[in-house]
């Protein structure tokens, strides 16, 4: 198999077509393909919020309910390598329930994720919804903007984007041929929200670089009103910074058979550093 250039300039992370392999009950350790696009040495927050949602999905599974609200916070930097993820009940309900995973990386706290798990049941006599269908993958052509951007992750991701793209707005769909653990089936669900940190920078408002602005996120909100299905996600993106350095991401998400949810990025905008 020919090496990746992600793979030559990290062999230490080099493995096989997974995210993650399991190294015991909550603990893991990331492979290349989860390397982050504003540092090398960091992962990307897409497929951690992926490993993250699988823990949950792992967690107490009751077959009449869905998560319906994932919402993740940044607490500095995702470490590449080592890892443990801890989950836990914080409120226990007939109906309701909140679940939290946190990963833990070199002794400090990373990431914080908290999901609403809802009781299911027929209610498609009043199911509508204000959000509209884009193009389908398979009507468009291979999408090349996000060449931009460096690191295993996005190296690893298939493209295609619709017509009308442009700084700050446009409709990127992705897939990914990567299982998130390595052994293990990858749910539709795990697989889709995979992939949704990649909405802040399907449309970045400026290039990304030395001598430009860079415009990380400190949190990620997902909200779902259906179950996400297949393997192919439309970003259906738009970004918009203020005057104060602070931005925002926001994001219709689709899979083949319709829009299915939302996401919300906050951001951090600021001037990239200058390459010495």
């Amino acid at each position: 198999m020919t090496q990746t250039a992600a793979e030559k300039n990290l062999p230490e992370l080099a493995a096989g077509d997974f995210y993650y392999q399991q190294t015991g009950e909550g603990r893991y350790r990331s492979t290349v393909h989860t390397q982050g696009a504003w540092n090398p040495h960091e992962q990307h927050m897409a497929p951690a919020t992926g490993i993250l949602v699988h823990e949950m999905e792992l967690f107490a599974p009751r077959s009449d309910m869905r998560m319906a609200r994932v919402s993740l916070d940044i607490y500095g930097i995702i470490h590449g390598g080592e890892f443990e993820i801890k989950t836990r009940l914080l409120r226990p309900g007939r109906t309701i329930e909140l679940i939290e995973a946190e990963m833990v990386s070199q002794g400090r706290t990373c990431i914080v994720a908290r999901g609403w798990r809802l009781a299911t049941l027929d209610s498609s006599v009043v199911a509508a919804s204000e959000d509209a269908a884009v193009v389908d993958p398979g009507e468009l052509e291979p999408f090349v903007g996000m060449t931009q951007w460096p690191g295993g992750y996005i190296e690893g991701l298939e493209f295609r984007g619709a017509a009308g793209h442009r700084p700050g707005k446009g409709v990127v769909w992705m897939r990914n041929n990567f299982e998130m653990v390595d052994g293990v089936a990858t749910s539709d669900m795990v697989r889709l929200l995979g992939m949704i940190d990649t909405a802040n920078g399907v449309a970045p408002r400026v290039e990304p670089g030395p001598a430009s602005w860079m415009f990380p996120n400190v949190d990620l909100q997902i909200h779902m009103y259906r179950a996400p299905a297949g393997e192919w996600l439309g970003l259906e993106a738009q970004q918009t910074y203020g005057v104060d350095g602070i931005g925002l991401t926001s994001a219709v998400l689709h899979d083949v058979h319709g829009p299915f949810g939302r996401s919300e990025q906050i951001l951090t905008v600021r001037p990239s550093p200058v390459s010495a």
